[in-house]
């Protein structure tokens, strides 16, 4: 990255570096528990100390990063009762989402619903998770955009993000049942079944959810606390 300096370019640089630390959190590349030190980081995206710095205070805001003083930033642990609390939530959002899509049914949105898909596919089958998981809150965000609420749009980005943090530990295994809901869904919204639309919508977070859950109980029987899924959950649909 290029270093600018005036107030405005420094405002622009500490967005570039915050969105590049949080993508880097949401693919799991720096992982759950990593300690986040400032040197280490500027080096890696060519930039100085004090962006990283300000990036990694706004994404202990948003709940990416832990600060402990004296000891410094590390990658924040995603708990399962985080992570239940999340999808009780999106289970409600994102089944309003989906109904409201579905009463709306425009035209535009539903094509932009199937390019992701289409993408999303070729990732699937091309065995690349990490684009997987952009590709399903891609997917999402369409789907609140597709509600046409703007109070509910105003929930679903930070929710989403936090949910890609979630996909990102089963990706792997969870993407080709992901994108076969996903898939269900959009043929709901486009047929214009708003009671459909939200079944799928639910009964698709909910196999995200136990899918999570599978996965948490197996990292916390692992002597290295590693939160990062290497073996296969229940394919539970």
């Amino acid at each position: 990255m290029a270093e600018l300096t005036s107030g405005a370019a420094r405002t622009s640089l500490r967005v570039e570096v915050t969105e590049d630390l949080r993508r880097r959190i949401l693919s799991g590349e720096l992982a759950q528990g990593e300690r986040l030190v400032e040197d280490r980081l500027a080096a890696l995206l060519g930039v100085s100390r004090n962006p990283v710095r300000e990036s990694i205070r706004v994404l202990a805001t948003e709940g990416f990063v832990e600060v402990v003083p004296r000891i410094g930033a590390t990658v924040a642990r995603l708990s399962a009762e985080e992570g239940e609390e999340l999808f009780d939530v999106r289970m409600a959002v994102e089944g309003l989402a989906a109904r409201l899509a579905a009463r709306k049914r425009r035209p535009e949105a539903v094509e932009r619903l199937r390019r992701v898909l289409d993408a999303a596919r070729e990732a699937v089958e091309a065995g690349r998770p990490a684009e997987v998981a952009e590709l399903n809150t891609a997917f999402h965000l369409a789907v609140g955009e597709a509600a046409g609420n703007s109070y509910l749009n105003l929930m679903m980005k930070p929710m989403v993000q936090r949910a890609q943090w979630v996909f990102s530990q089963t990706a792997a295994v969870r993407a080709p049942h992901s994108w076969t809901e996903h898939l269900s869904l959009c043929e709901a919204i486009a047929a214009g079944d708003e009671d459909e639309a939200q079944a799928r919508a639910v009964a698709h977070v909910a196999a995200a959810r136990r899918s999570f859950l599978a996965a948490v109980a197996r990292t916390t029987d692992r002597p290295d606390g590693d939160a990062q899924v290497t073996t296969d959950p229940p394919q539970d649909g």
